[in-house]
């Protein structure tokens, strides 16, 4: 066996008989590919708002669908009128005696004036149901955008005119008062004027509302994205090579677009949760006994309430502006993190 020994001033290295040969110092260190995916997971985990505000997301969402547990270990529910089974703690008006509307190691968040219902339970189970509407819209809303504003992208010719006339057609249309208008319409075509009108209608009218003016926007988006993308190599490629339409937006052009459907999720989901809780605010959404967030907000400017507790307006009021804070920003470390050439 022979062993290398360097030479002063450079050269081959003598080799001496009986020494073993050592072993590089340095190794070569195998190059792992990243897919965008990873890419994007590195750079929103860099982002400490994006994470925070994910964090903050999570939590209500949390809040939301455990409510009937958090209701069951608490020990109280939205429904039970207080004032009714424990009238030793309201005045003749239905006031809360205890200062801060009653808040206490039994009631954390107090009672409500007038029915007295659990403040607690009612935000949280209203939660819930803002959260569940909002959701069911926003997934609907993705669904149409996408098939419509691909179509009209990919194929072009009389769908793209029909889908953009359709577009521009609904766009003209006043939002806030179609929604507000509209909801006693809808709700007419299944329940009869003189029949109390059940919850679950309400729900559906609510959601088909919302969805009916709710897509354009991202209909118009993904069909600018995908005018771009049929003009890319790729796609001549894929369809020199013989592949279908479908196959090809299936494969080639729903992949590229990803990242505007997710940015624009995380902008839809908020603005649907404050039309939503206007609507019930306004009186033409989910009505009482039904815990909403915007019927917290419809009974908190009531005079009642305003003369007699004035704290109970913080807790929906403050819950809802963390909730969207946090969501819209999030909303803008997604598009960070797909796209990091983008200024905030």
């Amino acid at each position: 066996m022979t062993s290398p020994i360097d030479i002063e001033g450079g050269g081959t290295p003598v080799v001496v008989d009986g020494e073993p040969e050592p072993k590089n110092k340095t190794e070569d260190r195998r190059l792992v590919g990243r897919s965008p995916g990873q890419l994007m997971w590195i750079r929103f985990k860099r982002d400490r708002t994006g994470v925070i505000s994910a964090c903050v997301v999570v939590f209500v969402f949390a809040l939301g669908l455990l409510a009937p547990v958090i209701s069951k270990l608490y020990g109280k529910d939205p429904y039970t009128v207080y004032a009714d089974e424990r009238p030793e703690l309201f005045d003749s008006a239905g006031v809360p005696l205890q200062p801060n509307g009653g808040i206490s190691g039994e009631f954390w968040f107090g009672l409500e004036p007038g029915n007295g219902y659990d403040v607690f339970t009612k935000l949280i189970y209203g939660i819930r149901n803002s959260l569940m509407i909002s959701v069911a819209v926003t997934i609907a809303v993705m669904v149409t955008g996408i098939i419509l504003g691909v179509a009209s992208g990919y194929i072009g010719g009389k769908t793209d005119w029909f889908i953009g006339r359709l577009i521009d057609f609904l766009l003209a249309f006043p939002s806030q008062l179609f929604f507000i208008a509209s909801m006693p319409v809808v709700v007419s075509l299944f329940v009869s004027p003189g029949d109390e009108t059940p919850t679950y209608v309400r729900v559906v009218a609510i959601i088909s509302v919302l969805w009916f003016l709710g897509w354009m926007s991202l209909a118009r988006i993904l069909r600018g994205t995908t005018l771009a993308l049929r003009e890319r190599e790729f796609i001549e490629a894929a369809k020199v090579s013989g592949a279908s339409p479908w196959r090809i937006i299936r494969k080639e052009i729903l992949p590229n677009v990803v990242t505007p459907i997710l940015v624009q999720a995380t902008y839809l989901l908020p603005n649907f949760v404050t039309i939503e809780a206007a609507l019930s605010f306004l009186g033409v959404g989910i009505v009482e006994p039904t815990p909403d967030w915007g019927q917290m907000f419809a009974k908190a400017s009531t005079e009642l309430v305003m003369q007699n507790d004035i704290t109970y307006m913080f807790f929906p009021g403050f819950s809802m502006i963390v909730f969207i804070v946090a969501f819209n920003l999030l909303g803008d470390s997604v598009r960070d993190a797909f796209d990091p050439k983008t200024a905030r």
